[in-house]
């Protein structure tokens, strides 16, 4: 297949690209940073995204966007001009240039705050007002802006909505690296509640899950995310075992704990995927070195 990748001078972006040409596809890389040689430099939202597309592609892997909390929230102008009339430039240009395929980069961070007994699956209603945080609301209009796509020329569109990302990369850590980083520079560690647990999943069950999706037809959603819930505790536990270290462990609030568990059950039915990096493997991946930018 011949795919286009926005954001790929980023974290995913670069782990995808390696993945999907190792696989025998061919990638294009579309990024305001400088890429490889053939590359396009361009903004997303640039108005000569759409002529600037080759013909024939297969598909149109969207992952540009400003990401981290932090910048959404102090700069969330910014974060709704490039996650929202972004995501509509793509748009446009998929329609432009007769793209089958536009797979969209989405978070659990849409459902919004959540029952922590509770699982949050695809088909689920989803209540924008329990949505609290600038990136999260950028990302579900992002999904509407594709489902109304596909009624004005739009041929397919798949939405991913990732958890919670984890890998070998030298800034913007997820809890999962920063834990391991502590567990292996600190003598004593400080957390909020030790049973606060995530479905964390390492950067290349990711990049594996976005390849699995390529070619799917209609509108369609799919959590990607990792096999089990995986409490703060078992990351500091593993990392340190990892590291040979034995920090002291603080708890803030042990009844504070925060559950979220996106159910992964859909993507591994349909998709025929499944995450191989389980937490030990994952970690160990922490270790090696990383030249991925952001």
């Amino acid at each position: 297949m011949r795919i286009a990748v926005t954001g790929s001078r980023s974290f995913i972006g670069a782990e995808f690209i390696a993945l999907a040409k190792a696989s025998g596809h061919s990638v294009l890389g579309i990024d305001r940073l400088t890429g490889d040689p053939g590359d396009l430099t361009l903004d997303v939202r640039d108005a000569k995204l759409a002529e600037a597309l080759p013909e024939g592609l297969d598909a149109i892997v969207h992952l540009a966007a400003i990401s981290r909390d932090s910048d959404c929230r102090n700069n969330p102008y910014e974060a709704f001009d490039v996650n929202i009339m972004g995501t509509l430039n793509v748009i446009r240009a998929s329609v432009a240039r007769k793209i089958p395929q536009v797979v969209f980069a989405s978070s659990e961070w849409v459902y919004g705050e959540v029952d922590s007994k509770g699982a949050q699956v695809e088909d689920q209603a989803i209540d924008v007002t329990r949505i609290d945080g600038e990136y999260a609301l950028s990302k579900i209009v992002g999904e509407r802006l594709l489902a109304m796509a596909r009624r004005q020329g739009l041929e397919n569109a798949t939405i991913l909505r990732f958890g919670i990302v984890y890998g070998p990369r030298p800034s913007n850590w997820s809890a999962v690296e920063s834990l391991f980083h502590q567990a292996g520079t600190q003598s004593e560690i400080t957390v909020g509640s030790l049973t606060t647990a995530r479905r964390f999943i390492h950067v290349r069950d990711i990049a594996s899950g976005i390849l699995a999706a390529l070619g799917r037809t209609g509108f369609e959603i799919f959590n990607l995310s990792g096999d089990k819930l995986v409490a703060l505790g078992d990351v500091i536990e593993t990392s340190a075992k990892i590291h040979g270290t034995k920090p002291l462990v603080t708890e803030k609030d042990a009844a504070a704990s925060s559950i979220r568990n996106p159910d992964n059950k859909k993507a591994l039915a349909e998709l025929n995927w499944r995450p191989t990096c389980d937490l030990a493997t994952g970690l160990a991946t922490l270790r090696e070195p990383s030249e991925v930018a952001r």
